[in-house]
């Protein structure tokens, strides 16, 4: 299996730092970066290994599914904290542009199109999202392989704190009935039931179908880039970050996440606390 995974990535320091891309201190963003790269090759990559003691050799480990990564990170007039990266320059390439910041997802979509054909999945991740799940694509390839290319699998974005109430929190709830509705239809197909891994599995139409990232194999890719929408740069959800991230797949797709109950079977983490710290100020804790 061939995987093209792309992201999108800028960096300038402001006295807003509105976003983690503009805050004054660079190390967030520094790690977030790093580890989801790490991740993404430490989980996915060739270069995985099992010591085996009494040999005292390092042996090849999970090479089964033959799977090779290929990580694109899009960047804007040299604005990026890619030289301050500790990783080896082969862990990842750039592409560089001159387009507007806020519309470098767009470019990753450009990427995508590009290489269509030479991959069996195309990706895109926001630069602070991180898959810690080396079984994650054998999901998505088990969900289309039962319902079909028509229907997008996204994952369920979380983060990790030390709040007592929340060591966990899924970040990604639903938004008020109809912020979406110009987009997709919720009420078609609403939910999806299915057994794997032993477990009962159920997924539903989300009235939030962001998740900072997206996942598709190649028709489905093929499908999105030959509509009269795909590139159009289309900023209407919410805003151009999680346009780029979300808009042209709920146009394209019917969009299902797992729900709650089995919020784990497809999931990714979103680096830091910028949603959990919300709990106990703006958000209440639910029965309490």
């Amino acid at each position: 299996m061939k995987i093209l995974i792309t992201i999108p990535h800028f960096y300038k320091a402001s006295n807003k730092g509105d976003h983690g891309s503009s805050r004054k201190d660079p190390q967030p963003r520094i790690r977030a970066l790093t580890e989801s790269i790490l991740a993404l090759h430490q989980n996915f990559g060739i270069s995985q290994r099992m010591i085996e003691h009494y040999s005292k050799l390092a042996v090849k480990a999970n090479g089964e599914e033959n799977i090779s990564i290929d990580i694109v990170i899009c960047t804007t007039q040299e604005q990026h904290i890619l030289k301050q990266l500790e990783l080896h320059e082969s862990l990842f390439s750039i592409r560089e542009s001159d387009c507007e910041p806020l519309l470098l997802g767009y470019e990753c979509h450009r990427v995508l199109k590009e290489n269509l054909g030479k991959y069996d999945y195309y990706c895109f991740l926001e630069d602070d999202i991180i898959i810690h799940d080396p079984l994650f694509f054998s999901k998505l390839n088990w969900f289309n392989s039962r319902v079909g290319h028509d229907r997008l699998l996204q994952p369920n974005r979380f983060e990790y704190s030390t709040q007592q109430s929340a060591l966990k929190c899924y970040i990604d709830g639903d938004l008020r009935p109809g912020a979406t509705g110009q987009f997709q239809n919720v009420n078609d197909e609403p939910t999806i039931t299915g057994q794997a891994l032993g477990k009962h599995i159920r997924f539903k139409r989300p009235l939030n179908p962001h998740s900072g990232c997206f996942f598709l194999n190649q028709e489905q890719m093929k499908q999105w880039s030959q509509l009269p929408y795909f590139l159009d740069c289309d900023t209407s959800f919410i805003g151009p970050l999680e346009s780029a991230a979300s808009l042209g797949i709920m146009k394209t797709f019917k969009v299902y996440k797992p729900l709650p109950e089995c919020a784990n079977f497809l999931e990714v983490q979103h680096y830091g606390t910028a949603f959990t710290q919300l709990i106990g100020r703006e958000v209440s804790l639910a029965g309490s």
